[in-house]
């Protein structure tokens, strides 16, 4: 049985990113206290840039709170281009958070979405999810805490309606060409997500509330709603919500 979402509801976009800061400072400490490393899978978009920047901000304890030498980061997707574009989800990132951190290179595992072919890029990445988890042939990462955001059409990480990656239970990583985009996008599978420690979607705006809330009380039709798929073997799926995003919940 898939256990019930825990939804959490702040009352605003500030209060939401000091919402999910306390959330991923929490698990980074527990990690690191058993185990000595944080890995996090990050996610694009806005509403995390304004979580990045908190982590990162010397007037908040967040950043001294956190032992960032222990913490590793990867990304749950990535848009097929440079680290340089401003498209890029790693440049933002970097720009709003791993810069302004004392965190050394080698804990920075970006995809390398420059590669001319997505499915390279893919395939490259899936070799370091391999290598950097230490995996025998079969086995899933299981990261510490992976980070989500949610498309107006119910899309996560790049897993877009229509695509067949929503139901790909062979590969860690994939390259969907996504209709709408017009591009390729890469991507962590839902096995690899769903394989982790906590999952964490982050979602603020009113603008949200209706997917919001097909999502989390609607029926599930995964192949139209593919954020449908995110439902951890661990725990439950926790959704970080403003009020404007909760709006629709019954």
């Amino acid at each position: 049985m898939v256990a019930q979402p825990e939804i959490r509801i702040a009352p605003d976009r500030e209060a939401l990113a000091l919402l999910a800061a306390e959330e991923f400072a929490a698990r980074a400490e527990q990690a690191i206290a058993a185990r000595g490393a944080f890995a996090v899978a990050l996610s694009g978009g806005s509403t995390p840039k304004e979580l990045y920047t908190l982590l990162a901000s010397d007037e908040q304890p967040f950043r001294r709170r956190i032992a960032w030498p222990q913490v590793h980061f990867f990304w749950g997707d990535e848009r097929h281009v440079p680290p340089d574009d401003p498209q890029s989800n790693y440049r933002m990132t970097l720009e709003a958070m791993l810069s302004k951190l004392p965190i050394a290179a080698e804990n920075v595992h970006r995809i390398l979405a420059e590669k001319s072919d997505a499915a390279e890029a893919a395939s490259a990445y899936e070799q370091t999810l391999r290598d950097d988890f230490h995996l025998s042939l079969g086995e899933l990462p299981r990261f510490d805490l992976v980070l989500l955001g949610l498309g107006p059409e119910g899309h996560t990480a790049s897993l877009f309606p229509g695509n067949s990656v929503a139901r790909d239970a062979s590969r860690l990583v994939a390259a969907p060409w996504v209709e709408k985009l017009n591009s390729f996008r890469i991507t962590l599978t839902p096995a690899v997500i769903n394989h982790a420690a906590r999952v964490a979607f982050l979602v603020g705006g009113a603008d949200k509330a209706e997917i919001v809330a097909e999502i989390v009380r609607g029926p599930y039709r995964p192949d139209e709603l593919p954020a449908q798929c995110v439902r951890p073997e661990l725990t439950s799926v926790v959704w970080l919500l403003d009020r404007g995003a909760a709006s629709k919940l019954a």
